[in-house]
């Protein structure tokens, strides 16, 4: 699992390179600490395809580690998870399932990093404690079957109308 404090970079650093730089300039490195670590993004969500309304469930994906409220197994996520969405400088701004919270999206749109972000606080759970990261209880998609997942909803996110 990737962690910014393991990455060379440091939380509030002076260059804040979120605010001079486009996303696709940034490093590897740079580009993960965006990460807030919510755990949002590992969540089982059911769009409505004919409103483009997103739901929200209280079902994780099987890889997600509620203590740190990221993947379990981030660097092979992809190939365990087909259906998994990486995130990248070109999709970001067009995820519109992601919560509206998501560094990744805010910067795609103009915006900046919230004020709770770890970059900017230097702790880590600072999202938690912010209100702004999944829940720690989530259950399992492994424990959940399919057509029980609209008995599991619990937000809808705003969404965008399908064009």
């Amino acid at each position: 699992m990737w962690d910014w404090r393991q990455s060379g970079l440091k939380s509030g650093m002076a260059d804040r390179f979120w605010e001079t730089k486009r996303l696709d300039e940034m490093t590897d490195a740079e580009w993960e600490s965006l990460c807030d670590g919510c755990g949002k993004c590992c969540l089982v969500l059911l769009v409505d395809e004919e409103t483009g309304g997103v739901f929200e469930t209280d079902v994780a994906c099987r890889l997600y580690d509620p203590e740190a409220r990221r993947c379990g197994d981030y660097a092979n996520r992809l190939a365990r998870v087909p259906d998994c969405v990486r995130v990248t400088p070109e999709n970001a701004g067009a995820l519109h399932w992601m919560p509206r919270t998501c560094a990744y999206g805010r910067l795609a749109r103009g915006e900046g990093l919230p004020d709770w972000h770890p970059l900017l606080t230097g702790d880590p759970k600072s999202t938690a404690r912010a209100g702004a990261a999944a829940s720690k209880n989530l259950l399992s998609e492994a424990d959940i079957a399919p057509e029980d997942l609209e008995s599991r909803i619990v937000i809808e996110r705003p969404g965008r109308p399908k064009t």
